[in-house]
């Protein structure tokens, strides 16, 4: 079965440090954690405080309690609620699960009951595991990648604003393949 803490791993290396875009409807955001989808997430205050600190963002990445919230952060919100513990393949959880940070659990886990020719209701459960374990792990990435992107260029169409990203979300879409 597959494990959270190589797959966080990847996901964290992808999301990168703090960051302020004003572009990113997100807004502020650390390793991912964006404040305004995220705001009474539990690190926000720490990262407050050391805002008030020299080397800061710098200093974050130091803070092993942090570093922890974080990774509770990411089991709960989103490992958990994708199963990914209960897949079969490795680098299909790491796959649903990266796309769920980046997209949302219910986009992911839709576009990967769709793939899998699951009942489409954006929430994993036994059925949508056992359909997803059924199909092979090549066929299963070569079809997800292409739903990502074309979700991905439906977001870019809505919102001109967003072109910006397409680029690096189809280069994280290939890279989750």
């Amino acid at each position: 079965m597959a494990e959270f803490i190589p797959a966080l791993k990847k996901v964290l290396a992808r999301e990168g440090g703090y960051s302020i875009d004003p572009d990113d409807p997100g807004g502020e955001t650390y390793k991912g954690i964006a404040r305004r989808m995220h705001s009474k997430w539990c690190g926000w205050g720490q990262i407050d405080l050391y805002k008030r600190q020299s080397g800061f963002p710098e200093n974050l990445d130091k803070d092993v309690g942090l570093q922890s919230e974080i990774e509770q952060f990411y089991q709960v919100n989103f490992w958990d609620k994708v199963c990914g513990d209960l897949y079969a393949n490795q680098s299909v959880a790491e796959s649903i699960f990266n796309f769920a940070v980046n997209a949302g659990v219910g986009v992911s886990a839709s576009l990967a009951q769709m793939v899998a020719d699951a009942h489409v209701d954006g929430v994993i459960g036994n059925q949508s595991i056992a359909k997803i374990n059924a199909v092979d792990p090549e066929h299963f990435h070569a079809a997800f990648t292409v739903a990502k992107i074309a979700r991905y260029a439906a977001i870019v169409r809505k919102r001109s604003g967003c072109k910006k990203y397409f680029y690096g979300w189809v280069c994280r879409a290939l890279e989750c393949a």
